[in-house]
């Protein structure tokens, strides 16, 4: 029968105790002080042995106790402060800091961090294989989660950048000529901030926050690029074609309502099947037209 395991717990970063290593420093210059005035008075004298004795021992742990507290902290960078294997809280509080030497002091920088993923092949929506890239920029929001809940957190950052860019990757298709729907191409906004949203998702479980992320790079696999290149001539051609007729007819009904309106020409329907032909050609056409002139005489 399989035991079962204990859930992992949630670390918390919280403030832990520590002094300013100024402080000790002066502290440890007046212990050294002393000392190096007890070893100077010493004659020898029978009344002076204990005291010098006691001076000598006990002065030099003092400083040797005081010297293995000091650590140094620099601007954006934090020091997890453990006991025994027991997580004591978080000092962020930069410069000369001074803690118990039995404490161990584990730095961690809370600075951002940019991230460019590598080129990943994904299916996009309509199963299409693309290539698409992204820059991260990250921080640690919580050291205690970045040091006790995962194993190695920057390797972890890594491996959830890739496997969030794959999942946006295939949730939406790479192009659509008709504007229609969401887009990898067309719809920059919301596709960052979906793959920022998702990125934080899988980021909490180790105390980091991503501030902004985006595509870098985006493109159809080598292997269908000649092929979707040429559809997507084929479809802007359509759409081109679509529009152009679109505005031509509504030119030509503008053209015979303001004519007929203002009586400048009646036509019979065979007169007027023959003009909208004829402006449909000259609106449409790719070439300039040649006009012929019709005099009404007769050769």
């Amino acid at each position: 029968m399989n035991e079962a395991h204990p859930a992992m717990t949630s670390s918390r970063e919280r403030a832990a105790w520590s002094t300013s290593g100024y402080l000790m420093l002066v502290v440890f210059l007046a212990l050294a002080f002393l000392l190096v005035v007890r070893i100077g008075t010493f004659n020898g004298e029978s009344g002076q042995v204990g005291s010098f004795v006691g001076g000598v021992f006990l002065l030099p742990l003092a400083l040797i106790v005081i010297a293995k507290g000091f650590y140094m902290i620099q601007p954006n960078q934090a020091a997890a402060i453990t006991l025994f294997g027991s997580y004591r809280g978080t000092d962020r509080n930069h410069g000369l800091r001074w803690v118990w030497p039995w404490m161990g002091k584990t730095r961690i920088s809370v600075r951002a961090n940019n991230v460019v993923s590598e080129k990943l092949k994904v299916n996009d929506l309509r199963g299409n294989p693309i290539e698409i890239a992204t820059t991260v920029v990250w921080r640690v929001a919580d050291t205690a989660q970045a040091l006790f809940d995962v194993d190695d957190y920057k390797a972890f950052v890594f491996v959830q950048i890739e496997s969030a860019v794959r999942s946006i990757g295939s949730r939406y298709p790479y192009d659509d000529i008709e504007h229609m729907e969401v887009t990898l191409r067309g719809s920059h906004d919301q596709v960052n901030a979906e793959l920022r949203d998702e990125l934080n998702s899988r980021l909490q479980t180790a105390g980091i926050t991503v501030d902004s992320c985006g595509l870098t790079h985006l493109a159809y696999a080598p292997e269908i690029a000649g092929a979707m290149l040429r559809r997507q001539q084929a479809e802007a051609v359509i759409a081109a074609r679509r529009k152009l007729v679109e505005g031509a007819v509504s030119m030509v009904e503008m053209a015979l309502t303001q004519l007929s309106e203002k009586n400048v020409v009646h036509l019979d329907d065979d007169r007027r099947a023959a003009m909208v032909a004829n402006l449909m050609v000259v609106l449409c056409g790719e070439r300039d037209t040649q006009p012929v002139v019709n005099t009404g005489m007769a050769s």
